[in-house]
Parts: structure tokens; sequence; C-alpha cells
């Protein structure tokens, strides 16, 4: 990662949410005072801020879930790495990404190999 582009995150959140993306991790966390459970998929600085896009499996929601949820990293605490991988990247239906200031890292997508003895959540 660029180091002049560093995010605004606290240093553990930025290292959990890198963490998580790498080794397509699972993880908790408090946003929006909801807990929630995702797959981080891509991790990077949007109009200015840090941005985290996940994919909500789980947990509190405004809406319906699964769900795809754009997150402010400044409004996420108490970020817990769970045991539970996940297969990689989703398809989206446009078949294309959302265009980031900066890309920190993103969830590779799935392949075949590792989908294989994945259960659901």
């Amino acid at each position: 990662m660029n180091e002049s582009a560093k995010p605004q995150a606290e240093p553990k959140i930025d290292e959990l949410l890198q963490t998580a993306i790498e080794n397509r991790r699972l993880i908790r966390l408090r946003y929006r005072n909801r807990e929630r459970i995702v797959e981080p998929h891509d991790y990077g600085i949007q109009n200015g801020s840090a941005k985290l896009l996940a994919y909500q499996i789980a947990g509190s929601s405004s809406g319906p879930l699964p769900n795809w949820r754009w997150m402010d990293v400044n409004l996420i605490s108490d970020v817990q790495l769970l045991d539970r991988t996940f297969q990689g990247g989703r398809r989206v239906p446009s078949g294309k990404h959302h265009k980031w200031d900066e890309l920190f890292i993103r969830v590779g997508m799935a392949t075949r190999s590792n989908r294989i003895g994945r259960g659901g959540f």
C-alpha cells in the first residue's frame, strides 16, 4: 500500500480489514451501532474517505440480508476476524466493479478449488 495514501482508519482496524480480505475471512464488526457479519470485498478511498465494500450475511440490518453494504471505515468499531472463510469475489449483475479513487485491496474471485469444502453460514 502507498504509505502517503494510508486510509484514515485506526491502525488496528486497517490491519484487520486488510488481513480479512487477503485471507477471505468473515468479520464481525459494529457499524452505525449495529453488529454485523460481513464478507469484506473491497477497501479503499472513495470521495476522499476510507470505505469498505462488504457483503453482509448476518447480524442487524435495516434492509434485507444478504446484501451489499458500503461502510465508512471511520464508523466501524469492534472488528473481529472470524474463523470462517468465504469463497472470494462475487459476480455482480452489471459485471463491472466500482470505481475507486484508490483501491488498497480487493478480494480475489472465487475459483473452483476454493469452493470445495466450504459450508454455508
